[in-house]
């Protein structure tokens, strides 16, 4: 229940806090009194977008606290969903600084807006002239079906399951869609595949090709020069090694003489055993190189191809020409993949299907068997409400379109007075008949669920009399299992309240502040007494005042 409510700075509001009782607690005031800004107030601690015209003095923030007592079995997993720190004492806290920010708290730990109006939901159900309106839309109507159907349960579970179905659909066009795109692409990247796959590219060295083709294609030149250098090196007379030879033995005799003489000897030694496997490779290469021009052709072919793949694809080396390789590769079986997993998804998606009617027609059944129940408690609320001839008609019919909550299309006609046919609530219904068709809903879905704190704005809009005394007889009884405020300018409604709280304007410093105050019994006689004469209270409205207390 709302325990406590703190406002400063808001509006006509300079600094005010009232503590609330269980039951019901009716709220009075003059028209224009500011009965209108403490519900506003209240909304906004409830995380209604801010106002930043509703600072009354823009050099101070604005806060608003609602404390509320809540039991730990019916919240404290709700708040472990929030992940907010549960309290018997809850704060929500809202303030409105004048830079125009808004932050937001509960017991002390910032809330994003929307944390908090989830959170609202399950504290306060708050009724007013916009929430009439709400009875006009097919989900709230429905909604009302769900509760007296137990429906909540099949409810979440078509949900999550109507969320894989939507996601697994997105998916499919998805894949559709990228399926027709990329057969378009399909022929010319398994011609570009083709095209690297042919030449076989894997364990190719381009650089040793590069070597062998400059080798072939100058063999004559090589051997020529091969063998004139081996001319030069090992012909009998003149060879560089000959001479060589002979000066290494001419040398040998002076190693004795001195160490110098060694040591020109040893690098004299090593110059000719360097030229000898100079000579000697000279001669396996000799050996080796041989005019081939097959293997020339073959070559060049080869290193022609390489060059045309890599100026084609921008590239410098084999390497990048194989990661390319690869990449067409995946492209190609992943397109070719696509319709074995569009086919699996498509079974999916099926599957889903039916599970998804399934769910819907049981909701679909449930809300059918409640609609006789629904229809004789209303009726019957309204008769007492001054409206015997009340009548719904529930069209619910069952739809091919999965729907947020089923498959369902609702139409409610309703007509108040005999020999007159049934129409649309928006097109039949006065004002103070949507109010008095609301209130009978909000009793009946109290006897199968345990509402919030409920908050209603001038219910009795429209209504006097007998009509009035019913009114307040319904909302006391179900004040028995919930906590309920009534904003009214009905005395047969003020004088049932638990606690009253009469809303009033005064000029303080000259400025005209909204204060707030709970009335005593005696207070209370003379407020009923003033909302049925005025405020020249006659003996009569006194003692009609004293009645309705009593």
């Amino acid at each position: 229940m709302l325990s406590k409510l703190s406002i400063k700075n808001f509006a006509l509001i300079d600094d005010v806090c009232v503590e609330f009782t269980s039951g019901l607690t009716s709220i009075t005031g003059e028209t224009g009194a500011g009965k209108s800004i403490i519900l506003a107030a209240l909304s906004l601690a409830l995380g209604k977008r801010a106002d930043l015209n509703s600072i009354r003095n823009n050099a101070l923030k604005c806060i608003i606290e609602a404390e509320f007592v809540l039991e730990k079995s019916q919240f404290l997993i709700l708040f472990n969903e929030f992940e907010l720190d549960f309290d018997t004492h809850t704060i929500i806290r809202r303030e409105l600084l004048p830079s125009g920010k808004s932050r937001a708290f509960v017991n002390d730990t910032p809330v994003t807006l929307s944390q908090l109006q989830s959170l609202s939901n399950y504290l306060v159900d708050i009724h007013s002239q916009h929430e009439t309106l709400s009875l006009l839309s097919e989900t709230h109507q429905l909604e009302i079906l769900d509760v007296l159907a137990g429906n909540l349960g099949l409810l979440e579970t078509y949900s999550e399951k109507l969320k894989d179905y939507k996601e697994v659909s997105e998916t499919i066009l998805a894949l559709v869609y990228k399926k027709e795109n990329a057969s378009k692409e399909l022929d010319y990247n398994n011609f570009l595949y083709d095209e690297l796959a042919e030449a076989n590219l894997k364990n190719t060295n381009q650089d040793v090709l590069e070597d062998t083709y400059s080798m072939l294609n100058n063999s004559e030149a090589i051997q020529e020069t091969l063998t004139s250098v081996n001319g030069l090196l090992n012909e009998e007379q003149y060879g560089a090694l000959n001479i060589l030879k002979e000066t290494r033995n001419l040398l040998v005799k002076l190693n004795t003489v001195s160490t110098d003489f060694e040591n020109l000897y040893e690098r004299l030694n090593s110059v000719i055993i360097e030229m000898d496997d100079i000579s000697e490779e000279m001669t396996n290469l000799f050996s080796s190189i041989e005019a081939d021009p097959l293997l020339l052709n073959e070559i060049n072919e080869k290193l022609q191809t390489i060059y045309k793949l890599q100026k084609k694809h921008t590239v410098a080396t084999i390497t990048q020409l194989l990661e390319i390789q690869t990449v067409l590769e995946e492209k190609i079986e992943i397109t070719n993949n696509l319709d074995g997993k569009i086919k699996k998804l498509e079974i999916f998606q099926e599957n889903l299907h039916k599970t998804l009617k399934a769910l819907a027609d049981k909701i679909h059944k449930k809300r059918l068997s409640v609609i006789p129940t629904l229809k004789n408690k209303l009726t019957s609320i309204l008769n007492d409400l001054g409206m015997p001839n009340a009548t719904f008609k529930f069209e619910l019919t069952s739809t091919a379109i999965f729907k947020k909550n089923g498959t369902d299309s609702l139409l409610l006609l309703f007509t108040a007075n005999k020999g007159h046919n049934f129409g649309p609530l928006n097109k039949v219904a006065s004002g103070g008949e949507l109010s008095r068709i609301m209130l009978s809903i909000k009793a009946v879905i109290a006897q199968y669920k345990r509402l919030p704190t409920a908050i209603f704005d001038e219910i009795d809009s429209g209504v006097s009399g007998e009509i009035a005394y019913k009114m307040a007889e319904i909302l006391k009884e179900m004040s028995l299992t919930m906590q309920m405020f009534a904003i009214t300018h009905s005395p047969q409604l003020a004088a049932v309240g638990n606690q009253h709280i009469k809303i009033f304007k005064e000029d303080v410093n000259q400025i005209t502040q909204t204060k707030l105050k709970t009335l005593t019994k005696e207070e209370r006689i003379t407020e009923i007494a003033e909302m049925i004469g005025g405020k020249n209270k006659s003996i009569s409205a006194i003692n009609q005042a004293k009645e309705l207390l009593n």
